[in-house]
């Protein structure tokens, strides 16, 4: 199957991944409105050796190639080999969710480089008489063709290419037009000539300006102007830069229209041999590069009706296939005349629509290896997912296809042929038009999704609050008084003491499971131990005197060495004060919480709850966009998926236990995503809490919001696992050890430039998992933990940038090229940068941090004083299983980094709380279900008169 990845080529709503980047907001993952975080951002990659050029021959030292000042909005570390990830373009409100983006540096705050002349360029590109130059490419630009347009009897020439050759969908991401999140005809052969995202400073998508000839070779009208314009859009492309290497290596560079023309001009903005249409060509086999412009449907396309923001309105349906037809017979004109082994590459290089779409890419002919394209699908280690490449890709495919070196500032990488593709054209079609189509249909839906989703959540926290509440009968309630709440009859001083009596002798066990403990009023629930021999809480809860308690002295509590809070390894098989064990069928049914249908269903919801985020992810391994009605059927995919978790949940005899259901919940989360991350993300590519291709932010790895669902994941199913092991009274210190080993996997795949490649996760992750696993052992957090906790995470991270900066240059990540930022001194502009958008997303999106102060504000209710607020249920599941506490303490510290050390800012703890939240609800229920109230005991003693009463 291709690569499913939804893109949504539009602005993403001001709600999940952080301020617009100047001038796009990107949207790479997926949320509610006010998701979209960080700007997708260009990567930069790192320096690369290249050949002395002539400047440096005399003097035998090479000269390092000129600085690249490609710049970029606030972006996510996202773990993309330098790809064509710059600041992104602002895209339409349309709902799509916000999206992780790769690193770059901002053009803006490095040194500007000064303007490359030819000789400059030769110097810094490679020695012609180094780097022999061999064979011949040809570069056909047909604008807004998507595979969709591709039909064997309207396109027969599109549809030989295919069969023969490598196929792939285009990610066009280039610098948009003012009010729109689309690539215009000018600007994609501006970023095929620079290898890096360019654009124009004119409103709307102007035509290319047509060439003024003299001789056989031609000159741009106004080229100084695009080249001065261009550090100002953040990249700083260097345009002319494929002409240029390509003439300095000893080729001869031939245009066929205007928009070649651009692609095709030297860093002066003038052609070698410019010709309007093939026939006037002449004989190609002089040109080592023959840049085709067929430009049918932008011409169609230019003459709809303009929006407000002065771009046309869509094609219709006969228009586009009317054009895609004349297009097709003149690229056979030029392919009738192309000399044998010539290199073929196909892309449609811009958007014709209102919104942005997924492109056709095709390879025929030698590849830059040597090798011939096969028929299959293209890949590059830009995107590292088949079917899938870039914009910027295009230029570094056509300079190393001809023997050259491609220079720092061309940030694609090469287009390789990838996996088999299906046997027949038509299926080939089927599959990479149905990627366009399921990134249109995520666009739709994106917002509305994460929209329903925080109201839904806001709603059934209040809800499941409001029952906890009124499920606790006066006969089943303490009644421990409160200062001030007594009543009209007593005094907020407590009465006089009375003489104590001698301590009453220990009670054997089975006479204590029949005894109230003191401070129990009667009816009230207490904790009993989970089936198959979980333990209770080994905690000795201070006892408290109510309303209902006797004058007599409590029975004194044995002396001896305290054990920490939060253990649960048993030290004697006696239950402690405050949780006897009641076993009798009598004593159980006398819970009405555990008969309450209304607590059960609260359960249940909130299972499903905290299930939708991972299957977001899983409903990737379902076609939905190939069912009648995409829309709905990837809001049913999700859903489904969530019932079924919930059906695992509670399909087995982990049901009965506390946090059986979130353990389920909580390793699907984990391993899933694990699992994706190490065989390639191919389910965060166009999914709902994925990254987008159509942004071009990132490609592979995880994003924030991804990193967010599995360390959460990880971290609580851990702490289920810990007190299941810890219930078979396996030793705490090796249950300690087998939760580091795992956890300590999942930070290093988390982090792995091969995996994850996720940096700003990885200390996050580090400290919260080392908060559980302290907790877990029995001891405090301390700040001096903590610092030094931290600094591991900073090490470690640290280590893998350095491990991935030593790798080849078109193998780095953002990791190595970060790295690589420290050296060149401009470390301090992408920490600053962050920190900017972590501020302006958790300030703009008011969504996502009103459903992250109200989860926390639904935890700590509970939490800090539960019996304070008459809500008893996060206590009861804390004595019954108390490596729950270790587990939130350790996954709310992992979001709360994660929060400051990342630019999607408030997203990360936002969909946190979304998995942890209902997941502690759903044990919080079931403690409560387990939970044996006491019987009733005899009425009191009356109360002796207060002092104000006498």
């Amino acid at each position: 199957m291709a690569l499913t990845t939804p893109a949504s080529g539009t602005t993403t709503p001001p709600a999940l991944e952080g301020p617009a980047a100047a001038p796009e907001t990107p949207s790479n993952t997926a949320f509610p409105p006010g998701f979209e975080g960080r700007a997708a951002a260009q990567e930069r990659p790192a320096t690369a050796p290249v050949p002395s050029g002539p400047a440096t021959a005399a003097a035998g030292q090479p000269v390092p190639a000129p600085a690249d000042t490609t710049g970029a909005a606030p972006t996510d570390t996202s773990g993309t080999a330098p790809t064509d990830t710059g600041r992104a373009a602002p895209t339409e409100t349309s709902g799509a969710a916000p999206t992780d983006t790769t690193e770059t540096t901002p053009a803006e705050a490095r040194p500007s480089a000064p303007p490359t002349s030819p000789g400059t360029l030769a110097a810094t590109t490679g020695d012609k008489d180094a780097t022999a130059l061999r064979g011949r490419v040809a570069l056909i630009g047909i604008p807004g063709l998507e595979w969709s347009d591709i039909d064997q009897a309207q396109t027969p020439n599109l549809w030989r290419l295919m069969s023969e050759g490598s196929s792939a969908s285009l990610s066009t991401r280039t610098v948009p037009p003012s009010g729109r999140g689309i690539t215009c005809p000018i600007a994609g052969w501006l970023t095929v000539s620079a290898g890096q995202r360019a654009g124009t400073p004119d409103e709307g998508c102007p035509a290319p300006p047509t060439p003024q000839q003299n001789g056989e070779g031609a000159t741009i009208p106004g080229w100084n102007a695009l080249a001065a314009y261009q550090p100002k859009t953040g990249y700083a492309a260097r345009i002319g830069t494929l002409g240029q290497i390509v003439a300095d290596g000893g080729g001869k560079v031939a245009a066929i229209g205007p928009g070649a023309a651009l692609a095709a001009a030297d860093k002066s903005g003038n052609i070698t041999k410019y010709a309007p249409t093939p026939s006037a060509l002449g004989d190609p086999a002089p040109y080592s590069l023959i840049v085709f412009d067929v430009p049918d449907l932008a011409t169609a396309w230019a003459k709809q009706p303009r929006d407000e923001y002065g771009i046309p309105t869509g094609l219709p349906v006969a228009a586009r296939k009317t054009a895609a037809a004349e297009a097709d017979r003149r690229i056979g004109d030029l392919l009738a005349l192309l000399p044998p082994r010539t290199t073929i590459l196909l892309a449609g290089i811009s958007d014709i629509t209102p919104n942005a779409h997924l492109h056709v890419a095709i390879a025929t002919g030698p590849s830059p290896d040597g090798s011939a394209y096969r028929h299959g699908y293209l890949t590059a280690t830009s995107t590292r997912q088949d079917a899938l490449v870039t914009i910027s890709d295009l230029t570094a495919t056509a300079i190393q296809a001809l023997g050259l070196t491609a220079p720092r500032e061309v940030v694609g990488r090469p287009w390789q042929s990838g996996a088999p593709a299906p046997a027949t054209p038509a299926e080939v079609v089927t599959e990479l038009a149905g990627e366009d189509l399921a990134s249109q249909v995520l666009r739709e839906v994106r917002g509305p999704f994460f929209t329903v989703l925080v109201t839904a959540q806001l709603l059934f926290y209040a809800l499941a609050a409001l029952t906890l509440r009124r499920r606790r009968p006066a006969s089943t309630r303490t009644t421990k008084a409160r200062p001030g709440l007594e009543g009209p009859k007593r005094s907020p001083i407590a009465p006089e003491p009375t003489p104590p009596s001698p301590a009453p002798a220990q009670p054997s066990p089975a006479e204590a499971s029949q005894i109230d403990t003191p401070g129990e009023s009667p009816g009230s629930l207490k904790a009993q131990p989970s089936p198959a021999g979980i333990p209770a809480d080994q905690a000795r809860p201070r006892p408290q005197r109510t309303d209902s308690t006797r004058d007599e002295p409590a029975p004194a509590e044995p002396t001896g060495p305290a054990q920490p809070t939060g253990t649960t390894e048993p030290t004697r098989p006696a239950q402690p004060t405050g949780t006897t064990e009641r076993t009798s069928t009598s004593a159980t049914t006398g819970n009405p919480a555990s008969g309450s249908k209304l607590l059960k269903s609260v359960q249940v919801v909130a299972v499903v709850s905290g299930a939708i985020a991972v299957s977001t992810f899983l409903a990737q391994l379902i076609p939905w966009w190939t069912l009648p009605v995409p829309m709905l059927s990837v809001i049913v995919t999700i859903l489904g998926i969530a019932v079924l978790i919930t059906a695992v949940a509670f399909a087995g005899p982990w049901r009965a236990h506390v946090l059986g259901p979130l353990t389920t919940v909580a390793a699907i989360t984990s391993v899933a995503l694990l699992l994706d991350v190490m065989t390639g993300s191919t389910l965060q590519v166009n999914a709902v809490s994925g990254y987008e291709p159509v942004t071009g932010g990132r490609f592979y790895g995880f994003s924030n919001i991804a990193f967010a669902i599995y360390s959460t994941g990880t971290i609580l199913g851990l702490a289920g696992i810990a007190h299941w092991l810890l219930g078979k009274r396996m030793p705490r210190a090796v249950v300690v050890t087998l939760c580091a080993a795992y956890g300590g996997f999942a930070v290093f795949a988390d982090g792995w430039p091969s995996w994850g490649a996720d940096f700003g996760g990885v200390p996050a992750f580090v400290i919260g998992l080392a908060v559980f696993l302290i907790l877990l052992s029995g001891k405090r957090v301390s700040p001096l933990r903590l610092l030094l906790v931290g600094l591991a995470g900073a090490a470690l991270v640290g280590v893998l940038s350095v491990i991935d900066w030593l790798r080849p240059e078109s193998q780095r990540t953002h990791l190595g090229a970060f790295v690589q930022q420290i050296i060149d001194g401009e470390a301090w502009t992408v920490v600053g940068r962050k920190f900017a958008a972590m501020v302006g997303v958790t300030v703009g999106n008011w969504s996502l941090t009103l459903l992250s102060l109200v989860a926390l504000a639904f935890l700590f209710l509970v939490l800090a004083r539960p019996s304070r607020w008459g809500v008893a249920a996060l206590g009861l599941a804390y004595q019954m299983a108390p490596t729950l506490r270790a587990g939130l303490f350790g996954a709310l510290a992992c979001a709360l980094i994660g929060f400051l050390m990342n630019d999607s800012g408030i997203a990360i703890p936002a969909m946190a709380l979304t998995v942890a939240v209902p997941l502690t609800l759903a044990a919080c229920v079931r403690a409560l279900q387990l939970a044996t109230p006491t019987p009733p005991a005899p009425p009191s003693e009356p109360a002796a008169p207060s002092r104000s009463a006498a």
